[in-house]
């Protein structure tokens, strides 16, 4: 099992082959929850591939850049 690691926001790549989309409330939800327990992202982080593209965690990503996360 490889060991947890931190990108920085712009070095990973959104994948546009996402199957899950949240929109509006359920996405403003999502983004205040990151603002207020960042936390949650060591507890479920964002899981990319060699090239830096997600293969978990495009709706966190996305709320991430929302949010301001560097």
């Amino acid at each position: 099992m490889k060991k947890h690691t931190k990108a920085k926001i712009n070095e990973i790549k959104s994948n546009e082959l996402n199957p899950r989309w949240i929109k509006d409330s359920k996405f403003e939800k999502l983004v205040k929850s990151i603002n207020e327990f960042p936390e949650m992202l060591e507890l479920r982080p964002i899981v990319v591939d060699e090239n830096m593209t997600i293969l978990g965690g495009n709706m966190r990503y996305k709320a991430c850049v929302e949010a301001g996360i560097k």
